[in-house]
């Protein structure tokens, strides 16, 4: 009964959201610093937020806070100087914009007290938020990714990858941050000796990245200056070219935002070419993140295989 009540509840929100005319914007922050009480924390944002009609998404742990939120217009200044305020090592705070305005983003606020605001989970490894790669502005990206002595590394997980990235960059292939940094020193371990670029969505993958490889030994590690959002908007404020080339992989329901028109992710059944964003495959046992082509998804009905699509007429 109560997953009955939580569908019906998100049905009613979601339709709430799009038959309100208020004009919105996505706002992304993060901060790596220690929190003594997150509790205290979380009860001031929740009570600031709902106050202003916020939605979406904040993690907050003792080693600092994570947050995805859409803001009524009117209020975004308000928004941001209420966040800046709410502890001392949060005053200088950058806030980033969405790139594209789209105010169907989140349907209601989760706010979490989280181990971590980003799971690393590795052994023996103690993360130093002082201690990480330099930052490198858009210029600085754009001189470096013709330069073959720089290995443009992608920190995000494969399916982000799949639909957008950086023009010759590598990925350590996985499906989790966890994953993919317990794999990365072996996979960078013949870049050792090159000046190793990181980059993810927003910067907050890199900055325990970048401290995991110094840890290591790595010498010249550097991360993009506010992530992938960061660069484009500094790119296209100075008017400087833009090298990450497709889509760019949002975690709220947009799922995604369109950079340039190339397009890499490839049909899961047929394996060709499309511009399709992800869907979910409809056997709910199975849910699967995945890309289908208009032929094969009139063909599967939107299923991820002929193994859902007939367990579903069957079970169900």
């Amino acid at each position: 009964m109560k997953l009955l009540k939580k569908f019906v509840s998100n049905k009613i929100l979601k339709k709430k959201i799009l038959i309100d005319t208020t004009k919105r914007f996505v706002l992304s922050f993060y901060k790596y610093f220690f929190i003594v009480n997150p509790q205290k924390i979380l009860n001031k944002i929740k009570i600031i937020f709902e106050q202003n009609n916020v939605l979406g998404r904040i993690y907050i742990s003792y080693e600092g806070i994570n947050a995805q939120i859409s803001v009524p217009e009117n209020f975004i200044n308000k928004i941001v100087y209420c966040v800046q305020n709410l502890h001392i090592d949060l005053k200088n705070l950058k806030i980033q914009k969405e790139i594209h305005n789209q105010k169907m983003a989140f349907w209601k606020l989760i706010i979490k007290i989280r181990p971590q605001i980003v799971s690393s989970q590795i052994k023996n490894f103690f993360f130093n938020p002082k201690k990480v790669g330099k930052h490198i502005n858009a210029r600085t990206v754009n001189k470096y990714i013709h330069n073959k002595n720089y290995v443009f590394v992608d920190m995000r997980n494969d399916y982000e990858y799949q639909i957008g990235h950086f023009k010759n960059s590598i990925i350590c292939s996985a499906n989790t941050f966890r994953k993919q940094l317990k794999n990365l020193p072996k996979f960078l371990e013949k870049f050792r000796n090159k000046n190793i670029v990181l980059y993810c969505t927003g910067g907050i993958r890199c900055e325990k990245t970048s401290s995991f490889l110094l840890f290591l030994g790595f010498k010249n590690v550097f991360q993009i200056k506010g992530g992938i959002l960061g660069y484009i908007h500094e790119s296209k404020k100075k008017k400087l070219p833009i090298y990450f080339l497709g889509r760019l992989f949002v975690f709220d329901s947009r799922l995604e935002e369109r950079i340039t028109q190339d397009i890499f992710s490839k049909c899961k059944n047929c394996n060709n070419f499309t511009n399709n964003k992800y869907i979910n495959c409809k056997n709910n046992f199975c849910h699967l993140l995945f890309i289908q082509c208009n032929v094969c998804s009139s063909i599967f009905q939107s299923f991820c295989s002929k193994k859902c699509q007939i367990f579903k007429k069957t079970f169900c």
